[in-house]
């Protein structure tokens, strides 16, 4: 798929189209009670138009555009350095863009701080998981959030009111916990990161933030976090997944959109992209194809240029020529 037709696969796009898997939900329903105060007609949970952001004369981000919607996933998918991470904190209100506009349920907006983002419904689950290892599953649930009875000097928490909160929620998600008493650091990385996504549906999260939650994790934990994205997605919320890996982000994506040194190289539709286009897209095979072929004009070596050539119909599925 060429720039030129990525054009029309523009924010108002949706569903999983004959490649998805995922339930068809319903925008309209969604969206009934989020409509345009002037218009009357439904509005993206959130919708990015040509978002910039500088840091001196350093280009971070420049003429970015996506929306998110609830009940589905979008995917952003790019390399270290792409500028996966100052989406992230612009959306999550950690940073603000210096161009562009940023809205949240059509109101134009400019996070300040990552307080002003989690009031508005933004929740974030970075990388580098902020949970205490030695606290039980509940502490940490609700770690800054505590429930509390009793008054002045008799105000104490509700020990036995979180741990049903806890495990009920984490039933809801699909998450089977026997004990919620067993600290955190003792599940695995991807339990820890299907707790964390639990606790943002939890505390009223509209719109969540997943930043490379497979990264570190084998197969079969992998499998379980894309899981936990899809329950999350049936929810109702709106899921932003950051990855680097096409074949985590293509079963779960509704939307997809690729970043490269700070700038969009194609925004799809799950209908409009294959596996095979979104790893081609990914692996740079157009770049390796205008490499072989200036390479074959300037009369480079037969050897490494057929070594180019493979690269390429490895990455594009097409046969070496």
């Amino acid at each position: 798929m060429t720039s030129n037709e990525t054009a029309k696969h523009g924010p108002g796009g949706a569903g999983t189209g004959a490649h998805g898997a995922g339930p068809d939900i319903d925008q309209e329903t969604l969206l009934q009670h989020e409509k345009d105060t002037l218009t009357h007609t439904p509005v993206h949970l959130m919708e990015l138009e040509a978002v910039g952001k500088h840091y001196g004369n350093i280009i971070a981000l420049t003429e970015v555009t996506m929306a998110v919607d609830m009940g589905r996933v979008t995917c952003v998918l790019g390399d270290n350095g792409a500028g996966k991470s100052t989406l992230i904190k612009i959306i999550a209100g950690l940073h603000q863009h210096d161009e562009g506009t940023f809205k949240i349920m059509g109101e134009e907006r400019r996070l300040g701080s990552p307080r002003e983002a989690l009031d508005a419904g933004i929740a974030a689950v970075y990388q580098d998981l902020a949970v205490v290892g030695l606290m039980p599953i509940w502490r940490n649930f609700f770690l800054g959030s505590e429930i509390t009875i009793g008054r002045g000097p008799f105000r104490r928490l509700d020990v036995k009111r979180m741990k049903e909160v806890t495990k009920s929620e984490l039933a809801q998600m699909g998450i089977d916990l026997r004990d919620v008493e067993q600290p955190v650091g003792q599940l695995s990385g991807g339990e820890r990161q299907c707790v964390a996504i639990a606790r943002a549906v939890h505390f009223g999260a509209k719109a969540l933030i997943l930043d490379e939650p497979t990264a570190a994790l084998g197969v079969k934990q992998s499998g379980v976090v894309l899981r936990y994205i899809l329950q999350a997605r049936d929810r109702g919320l709106g899921v932003i997944f950051i990855t680097h890996n096409p074949h985590h982000a293509y079963p779960v994506g509704d939307r997809f959109l690729l970043l490269k040194r700070g700038k969009s190289i194609g925004y799809y539709d799950k209908k409009d992209i294959t596996l095979e286009e979104l790893t081609a897209q990914m692996a740079g095979g157009a770049e390796l194809a205008e490499l072989a072929h200036e390479l074959e004009a300037m009369g480079g070596h037969g050897e490494l240029v057929d070594q180019v050539q493979a690269e390429v119909a490895e990455t594009t599925g097409q046969t070496p020529r």
